[in-house]
């Protein structure tokens, strides 16, 4: 599959979707990736989670309308899903949704940061930070990170 038809399946399922949550404030796209092995990965999150019902029913009007205006030619596979917890963050909105929460951010330089997600705004997050070194005390402190400078985050599952 040509990237041009690609990028163009992908943004008639953006819009398709937008069209279908219009009604819904608490759903957000997440991602759309038209694959070249003919996989269309739609995600879509919400406030308070995304459920199983939104899912088929975003699937059912995404996959009605390209069918009905013949946009795949080849057969295609269309999953909707809300990302999983591997899945790194994109949007302010996801950030906002786990504050409070560990997260583990992998910066544009190659370092790594895990902290409690304290703060999010349009152009940083604000982690808080705790620092043990052999034979001191932990030092906790709440960092600013600049967006522009993280390469992905990723939500840190606690089993306690």
């Amino acid at each position: 599959m040509a990237i041009f038809f690609m990028v163009q399946v992908e943004s008639r399922v953006r819009e398709l979707v937008s069209e279908k949550i219009s009604d819904r404030d608490d759903l957000f796209i997440v991602d759309v990736k038209m694959r070249r092995d003919g996989k269309l990965l739609v995600l879509v999150d919400g406030d308070q989670g995304v459920s199983i019902q939104d899912c088929v029913a975003i699937s059912r009007h995404v996959g009605f309308h390209l069918e009905e205006e013949n946009v795949i030619e080849k057969a295609y596979n269309l999953e909707v899903s809300s990302p999983g917890t591997d899945y790194p963050l994109s949007t302010e909105r996801q950030y906002r949704k786990n504050i409070g929460r560990r997260l583990q951010v992998n910066m544009q330089d190659g370092s790594q940061i895990e902290g409690k997600l304290l703060e999010v705004a349009p152009e940083y997050i604000v982690l808080e930070i705790t620092t043990k070194e052999k034979g001191k005390k932990a030092v906790t402190a709440a960092s600013e990170i600049s967006l522009e400078h993280i390469a992905t985050s990723k939500v840190l599952i606690s089993f306690k």
